[in-house]
């Protein structure tokens, strides 16, 4: 029987694996609650049968994700304005080593954007397989399709993914230098600078949840863009904005009187900036209050 080290050592890859899922920190520790809940449910013989206490709780951690994502369709028809994953900073406040994400390009802004929009099957498999390896004979097991099915869930997953990936990514460092001179032309309330940074077809999508102001719908177009930050800036003149990692990408923190407004998260092809993503709903910021 596994002893409590070994069974408490699986949370983060089971918090790294439910917030890939799920695109929320909160859902995901309440996933890894309620999966080791049903863990310590079991009795003694019932434990001591499971062969590798790892993989049930992975299974039924995924399971429960797979429910969550189905039910979430009907919950997003009810939210007020657009709905963007839950943006993390690159320390997240919490002090115990286990409970923290692993900031790599599966948790980018546009990574799970991309994965939002997958079927709950499609992103399970996905997820599963080509993020954490696991073989399709598991995920089986989870979505409750065949091996083969499961197979052809992550490659229509992985065409999402392919045919949303931008035809040249810059390097951490280019990408920073984009968004430090995004800042400062917004600082500046320079249209011209904006304009010049933004790809002509550049999308800007606001999340407020219906509990703080935010563009209803997104943005679309350079010089609609560059105006709308500026109106913003101008409306707003003590606006302080600092620059952050958002999901292991270079981003930026807007505050208001010391107090947070928005984490707004970038992708940036080439030169020019293609999508922006403000997240002002406070319930997502829970993280970034520390």
């Amino acid at each position: 029987m596994a002893d409590l080290s070994e069974i408490m050592s699986e949370r983060r890859q089971l918090i790294n694996l439910a917030y890939r899922m799920l695109g929320s920190l909160a859902d995901a520790e309440d996933v890894v609650q309620e999966t080791y809940a049903r863990w310590y449910a079991l009795s003694r013989p019932q434990q001591e049968a499971i062969e590798t206490p790892a993989a049930w709780l992975t299974t039924v951690a995924s399971r429960i994700c797979l429910d969550q994502l189905k039910s979430a369709r009907a919950r997003r028809e009810r939210y007020v304005g657009e709905w963007i994953p839950e943006p993390l900073p690159e320390d997240t406040g919490i002090v115990d080593p286990a409970d923290r994400i692993t900031l790599d390009e599966s948790v980018s802004m546009a990574f799970l954007v991309v994965l939002d929009s997958m079927t709950p099957a499609e992103r399970v498999a996905f997820v599963l397989h080509d993020v954490f390896r696991y073989p399709f004979d598991e995920v089986a097991t989870v979505v409750g399709r065949s091996p083969a099915a499961c197979r052809q869930l992550a490659s229509s997953a992985r065409k999402r993914v392919r045919d949303a990936q931008p035809p040249t990514s810059p390097d951490t460092a280019r990408r920073a230098a984009v968004v430090r001179d995004f800042k400062q032309a917004w600082e500046a309330r320079d249209i011209r600078a904006l304009v010049g940074l933004l790809d002509p077809e550049t999308t800007a999508v606001a999340d407020g949840g219906g509990l703080v102001s935010a563009a209803p719908h997104p943005i679309v177009g350079a010089e609609e863009i560059a105006r709308y930050f500026v109106d913003l800036a101008l409306r707003a003149p003590d606006l302080e904005l600092v620059e952050r990692t958002v999901n292991g990408q270079p981003g930026l923190v807007v505050q208001q009187q010391g107090v947070l407004g928005a984490v707004i998260a970038f992708e940036v092809a080439g030169d020019r900036i293609t999508h922006l993503w403000a997240v002002r709903n406070p319930e997502k910021l829970r993280p970034w209050q520390s």
